[in-house]
């Protein structure tokens, strides 16, 4: 939960509510996203299997290293997403992130972003769309934030259990699987829905 003065915590209702007074929106034309990080590379996860019984399926595991990121938003409401695949996790990224979803906030609407204290969403080099305002989740609380389950999602079903041929085929499987998440907006309602965000 955002926090106040002394590190009191504010309810999310009211401080959305000082961020409509603020952007001149109404509450009702608040957007809640979330957004997050991922790593996907050669040396990829081996994931839970369906198989016949008493058989043991063997599982490809690539001990090479090369890897990319995808940057993925969520506004589960909605169920619509923005995203980007990016060689790093640094400010450049995430200032074209920031862009990408700013993209894809309703007209006249505002988003509300929330997520983690990672130094590249703190710091005061990111240029914030005017449509966009950031809100950092507490520290250490990766429950809190939707897309983490997202990328669980996303691995147990579209990118784990694989060799990736090289580091442009890595791109082609991520874009491939965002796209896929993005045309499944149920999808995203299903595994972003939150009752402490939404639920009010």
């Amino acid at each position: 939960m955002p926090e106040g003065g002394a590190g009191h915590p504010i309810s999310l209702p009211t401080r959305l509510e000082e961020i409509a007074r603020e952007k001149g929106v109404a509450t009702e034309r608040i957007e809640i996203w979330f957004e997050d990080e991922a790593r996907i590379g050669q040396k990829n996860k081996i994931t839970r299997r369906w198989a016949k019984k008493g058989t043991r399926p063997s599982a490809p595991h690539d001990q090479r290293t090369a890897s990319t990121y995808i940057f993925g938003a969520i506004c589960p409401k909605e169920g619509k997403g923005a995203g980007l695949i990016m060689p790093k996790c640094n400010t450049f990224a995430m200032n074209l992130h920031l862009k990408e979803i700013a993209r894809n906030v309703a007209p006249g609407a505002h988003a509300v972003l929330l997520l983690d204290q990672a130094g590249w969403h703190t710091t005061d080099k990111l240029d914030v769309p005017a449509n966009i305002t950031l809100l950092p989740l507490p520290a250490k609380c990766p429950e809190l934030n939707p897309v983490e389950n997202v990328w669980q999602f996303m691995r147990d079903n579209w990118l784990s259990n694989r060799v990736f041929k090289s580091y442009e085929d890595i791109v082609d499987h991520c874009c491939h699987a965002w796209n896929k998440l993005i045309d499944q907006p149920w999808r995203i309602m299903s595994i972003g829905l939150r009752e402490w965000t939404h639920g009010y």
